[in-house]
């Protein structure tokens, strides 16, 4: 053990290490289905669903990569993070679109909505998803503990441990020890996310001290240096609402619940959680900024910059205390990932082209060992991965390309599977196409830049408008029986007809469904009573934005 990995924080990692994944193991016993695994049979509390999303969509990159540049460019660079935040009120409209859907997986509604063919292809991109975003967040997380524990591993041993960490009670549990196991482990990146600050604040001589070394444009709120201007971040913000429809965890993350409302809570306010830890992420990286001048250091990397910090400041104990909170941050997404992983390749290339009618044990198994392979891939992308914050953008911008179909879909019933083509070929190959333009080098994951994305995005909503429209509309039975699931309240018992009930006759009715239907008199007929549940959610969702940005704001004048 290095002086930096004191024997305290050795056992704080091995105590976290064990208890997690006992507990993981122990709710194995409540999985009796490929229900139960894939979807957690439906059944978790507002409180799961929250800590499911926040856990989830936290990763141990988006800390390397906030704190990093929070070190690298000042405060400002927090909309990197941030740029989500200004849309996350619309996820309270979109969240019931997973859950009406009354499928699995997104590849399913991609089906249901386009046909067998783009669900296909649909599929094949989202276990590519995943086996890129497990790889960023190995190399994120790998990345922290390496420099925090004096390299005592290297980054890439730290994320061969991790993997096999998630996998023994994923394998097992499935969506249910996933979801269970978030909840502690979202309390858990709480903690990191702030158990920095005391010790550096006193270590940088308090705010005084960090004014007097750093420039004062770092502690401003919004800056040109930066290089988030508002253009930037419109196309961050676009980037994040987009793509967020496609991500192939979606049906997980808003479909779970044992209500719409329980969805709706999960996915919003669980960002919502997220959006709070960011202030303190940006804030440490200000004080690492600090203290490394004031020492007349110089970090070789940016993303170093939290392993650093927790290396120099936390006392014995502590250290193993963030490193068993990174764990937390990686395991809780990847676990996740794992089982959306195995219920994409089990619901959409299995039983679509190898058996049709399998039993269900077999689907259950099937699923473990699918997600078990696809994962260690992910291992192998950590290795090729290098910088953590390009890596997270090219995710993210590789989901909206795929979102523009999905986005589209349920906002325009015109939209066919022929402009969904032509939305994803043209967006994908018109940014790599400017991209090669622009460095003059082929490369998988490009440094992200807002001009070159808004092309592409212009260019793919564009295509998939235009060529809807001059190609033949879909089946009319097959569009009027996904919208008319969009329609009908999830939550309720099927009536007579086998039906369930319409959503408008329990103020639950969509707003974000068929926009060419918002031209006719009827959709606004009664519009307070019908979308009670839509406006009154997204004008509060609003409420807790701008308390969020006061909050970032009144630190910054201290």
């Amino acid at each position: 053990m290095t002086e930096h990995f004191h024997w305290l924080d050795t056992l704080v990692l091995f105590g976290y290490f064990f208890g997690i994944t006992g507990y993981g193991l122990w709710l194995t016993r409540k999985v009796k289905s490929s229900d139960g695994y894939f979807r957690g049979e439906r059944k978790f509390k507002w409180w799961i669903m929250m800590g499911q999303a926040f856990g989830t969509g936290t990763h141990a990159e988006n800390f390397v990569a906030q704190t990093g540049a929070s070190y690298h460019l000042g405060f400002a660079s927090i909309w990197y993070q941030w740029k989500n935040m200004i849309i996350t009120p619309f996820y309270w409209f979109i969240a019931p679109w997973y859950r009406r859907s009354e499928r699995t997986t997104v590849g399913e509604i991609v089906e249901d909505r386009y046909g067998r063919n783009l669900a296909v292809m649909y599929s094949i991109f989202a276990m590519l998803f995943f086996i890129f975003a497990q790889g960023v967040m190995l190399k994120g997380a790998g990345k922290v503990i390496s420099v925090a524990t004096g390299n005592m591993i290297s980054s890439d041993g730290v994320v061969i441990v991790m993997t096999v960490a998630f996998i023994l009670y994923s394998f097992f549990g499935g969506l249910v020890a996933s979801a269970y196991a978030n909840f502690i482990q979202a309390m858990m990146i709480i903690v990191l996310s702030m158990m920095l600050i005391p010790s550096g604040m006193y270590a940088v001589g308090g705010m005084s001290g960090m004014r007097e070394t750093l420039p004062p444009d770092f502690f401003k709120l919004f800056s040109a240096e930066s290089g988030l201007g508002a253009f930037t971040i419109l196309m961050l913000a676009i980037n994040g609402i987009v793509g967020i429809t496609a991500q192939p965890h979606m049906v997980s993350m808003c479909a779970t619940g044992n209500t719409e409302r329980a969805g709706r809570v999960g996915q919003t306010y669980g960002s919502f959680v997220k959006r709070l830890c960011t202030i303190g992420w940006a804030f440490t990286g200000l004080i690492v900024a600090a203290l490394v001048i004031q020492r007349g250091l110089s970090l070789p990397d940016p993303e170093m910059a939290v392993g650093y910090a927790s290396r120099e400041l936390l006392w014995p104990g502590l250290t193993g205390l963030l490193v068993a909170a990174v764990l937390a941050a990686n395991m809780s997404s990847c676990s996740n990932f794992m089982v959306n992983t195995g219920a994409l390749f089990t619901q959409n290339i299995y039983k679509e082209f190898i058996n049709r009618h399998p039993a269900d044990k077999q689907l259950l198994w099937l699923g473990r060992y699918s997600g078990l392979a696809l994962t260690i891939l992910g291992v192998v992308f950590a290795f090729y991965v290098d910088n953590v914050l390009h890596a997270f953008l090219f995710l993210e911008t590789i989901a909206a390309f795929m979102g523009i179909m999905v986005f589209g879909g349920v906002l325009w019933k015109r939209g066919n599977r022929y402009g969904a083509w032509a939305a994803v070929v043209i967006s994908f190959v018109l940014y790599y196409f400017l991209n090669y333009q622009d460095t003059g080098t082929i490369e998988i994951v490009y440094k992200w830049k807002p001009d070159l994305f808004g092309w592409a995005m212009l260019a793919g909503f564009a295509s998939f408008i235009l060529v809807s429209l001059v190609t033949k509309p879909e089946d009319e039975e097959m569009i009027e029986q996904f919208f008319d699931k969009m329609m009908r309240l999830s939550d309720a018992p099927p009536g007579p007809d086998g039906k369930k009930p319409l959503a408008r006759e329990h103020g639950h009715d969509l707003i974000f469904l068929d926009i060419t239907g918002w031209l006719k008199k009827e959709r606004w007929q009664g519009f307070f009573k019908r979308y009670r549940e839509d406006w009154l959610g997204f004008l509060l969702a609003w409420v807790f934005v701008g308390a969020l940005v006061f909050i970032a704001w009144l630190i910054l004048q201290l």
